[in-house]
């Protein structure tokens, strides 16, 4: 998916796709969701998650350390990268925040499946309670998907930058899971 999506924008085929969401998501605009729209993007953000990192980070095995630095650190690195091949700009309209570099893929959706998406990760292999763990997964799905849909409300990302950034945030946290569950657990 994600290369589909990133051979749709480089062709110019996803602006129709892109305005009508982008379109349908900021028709929602009103004050209370400004609010929790500013304050969940902020979840995303670099010195927000390098705090969550180091909080959960004396909480884990070796292994799993290994695997949380690794894994947030190829997602950062890969966004970047990508971000200064592509080189898309970000929408210039309607932004109610300002945000610099370039748009695709967006970098809080990637960073937020990587770092939440791992706590799901860690969650479902260290949690018994069924009921614990169902209210944590639903809990970090839906701070995933709010972060997604924050970039899009706030104006600083079309919808298949945050779609990109998901797809490819999700290929990179399954290889790495599966990598270190070969090599470092013998799984």
């Amino acid at each position: 998916m994600f290369i589909i999506i990133l051979i749709l924008i480089l062709t110019g085929n996803i602006k129709v796709f892109d305005n009508t969401i982008y379109t349908f998501i900021i028709s929602f605009r009103c004050n209370s969701l400004d609010n929790f729209f500013k304050a969940i993007t902020i979840f995303g953000n670099i010195f927000p998650v390098i705090l969550i990192v180091i909080i959960i980070f004396f909480k884990l095995t070796k292994s799993d350390k290994i695997l949380l630095i690794e894994n947030t650190l190829l997602t950062v690195v890969i966004n970047q990268l990508i971000k200064y091949i592509i080189k898309r700009p970000r929408p210039d309209h309607l932004r109610l925040i300002r945000q610099g570099g370039y748009s695709f893929p967006s970098g809080h959706s990637m960073i937020a499946v990587a770092l939440y998406g791992f706590l799901i990760y860690i969650i479902n292999r260290n949690i018994k309670d069924k009921k614990l763990r169902l209210f944590f997964n639903i809990f970090f799905i839906f701070l995933i998907i709010s972060i997604g849909i924050s970039r899009i409300y706030l104006g600083v990302h079309y919808p298949s930058d945050v779609l990109g950034g998901y797809f490819l945030s999700i290929i990179i946290l399954i290889f790495n899971i599966k990598f270190y569950n070969k090599y470092f657990r013998g799984n």
